[in-house]
């Protein structure tokens, strides 16, 4: 019923089919954070964001056991999919400011506990005869997610300020349970490097696609002249800039880092550098579309950017390099310095952004931008590394 894919196994067009509902999802967290433009609103739209990112990491290892466009795992994956885009269609009323039950919250609550039912059923059925594989996948699943179920509900019966709270709560109990409990299934194992690295790469595209939709969100109501198009065009340049740095060097050589390990050690580094640390890459990108559409909404405007668009926009780049900086860090144990220092910073950098008109601020953005990568070309960071790891690797082989 289960199709196991190959070594070389690539993302399928039914993989893709099931990421674009995370369109939508993109465009309703950032809808949830601009809500009020204060620091609440950005919490609970990152704490959303961790909701759904771990309603789609899982299905990364489900398809790497099982072809999701054969058989059972796509009808799953097509009923988690439906679920997902119902998650996405309630949350700017998952959180109330008043106390008491809130049914948008039970709705999301719902759909997400159905999301990972489904997978967690996929991938016992997945490990075929793998009896022990079959039990530590039930026994992460009961674990991590009974505790994260109680925290969510509760969230949702309590509402008010206090739900917040509770699901953040929840997220990083999720998380910390998955974590201890999966050090001890040895069973675990990423079959194709190639499908791995692309499934996050692509999901990391679709976060650079909300920050080109932002461009246009931004200018529904500016009137189309010469700034407006000036802006846009600087916007847009600022979205390249964000996939040139991870996509050109970044994105194949932490593919090939993966590969240079084998067996549990290579899920253990892809559990660690994909699955946990690409969420702080997707977080910052959404909060640079954050900030980009706030820019554009004023781009004609003389006055000064504001503190909330700076604040998001530096410190959407700035999280940004920092997931890049962690998932380097952890693959190779070496940092990328010029990446650490821009997002440092960015953040003090803020202030000037607050008063400096919107063209300024993106003009100045993208002149950082591409000092920053032409840094990184002419320097070789990421392939002087490789080469360095792969020649340690020969050299253990040898003595071996």
């Amino acid at each position: 019923m289960l199709e196991p894919p190959t070594e070389h196994h690539r993302v399928t067009q039914f993989e893709l089919f099931f990421d674009l509902v995370f369109v939508f999802a993109f465009t309703q967290v950032t809808a949830l954070m601009a809500h009020e433009h204060d620091a609440a609103s950005v919490l609970r739209g990152l704490t959303v964001l961790g909701i759904l990112w771990w309603s789609w990491a899982p299905y990364t290892w489900l398809a790497n056991r099982a072809r999701a466009d054969r058989g059972l795992t796509r009808l799953g994956m097509a009923f988690a999919a439906a679920a997902v885009f119902v998650i996405a269609l309630a949350m700017p009323d998952a959180f109330a400011h008043t106390s008491g039950p809130n049914r948008a919250a039970f709705l999301l609550v719902a759909c997400y506990l159905i999301v990972r039912v489904i997978h967690v059923g996929l991938s016992v059925l997945a490990a075929g005869d793998n009896r022990h594989l079959q039990w530590v996948t039930i026994r992460t699943f009961a674990i991590s997610l009974t505790p994260t179920f109680l925290l969510l509900f509760l969230g949702a019966t309590l509402g008010g300020s206090i739900q917040a709270w509770l699901w953040i709560a929840a997220w990083f109990v999720d998380l910390t349970l998955v974590l201890l409990v999966s050090r001890g299934g040895k069973e675990w194992r990423i079959g194709s490097v190639v499908h791995w690295a692309e499934r996050y790469s692509l999901v990391v595209m679709l976060a650079v696609g909300k920050s080109v939709v932002s461009v246009g969100v931004g200018l529904r109501e500016v009137e189309v002249d010469t700034g407006a198009v000036a802006g846009a065009c600087l916007a847009i340049g600022g979205a390249f800039l964000l996939w040139w740095t991870y996509f050109d060097r970044f994105a194949p050589a932490a593919e090939e880092a993966l590969a240079l390990h084998t067996g549990a050690a290579r899920a253990v580094a892809g559990n660690r550098a994909f699955l946990d640390l690409h969420y702080v890459i997707v977080a910052g990108v959404i909060l640079t579309a954050l900030g980009v559409e706030g820019v554009m909404a004023h781009i004609t405007d003389s006055e000064p950017l504001g503190w909330f668009g700076a604040l998001t926009l530096c410190g959407g780049v700035s999280v940004f390099l920092l997931g890049t900086v962690l998932v380097w860090l952890q693959r190779t144990g070496n940092l990328l310095v010029g990446r650490t220092v821009l997002a440092v910073v960015l953040i003090p950098a803020s202030s000037l952004y607050a008063v400096l008109p919107p063209v300024a601020g993106l003009s100045g953005a993208l002149i950082i931008g591409a000092g920053l990568l032409t840094f990184e070309a002419r320097s070789h960071t990421f392939e002087n590394t490789i080469a360095s790891s792969v020649s340690e690797r020969n050299s253990d082989d040898c003595l071996g």
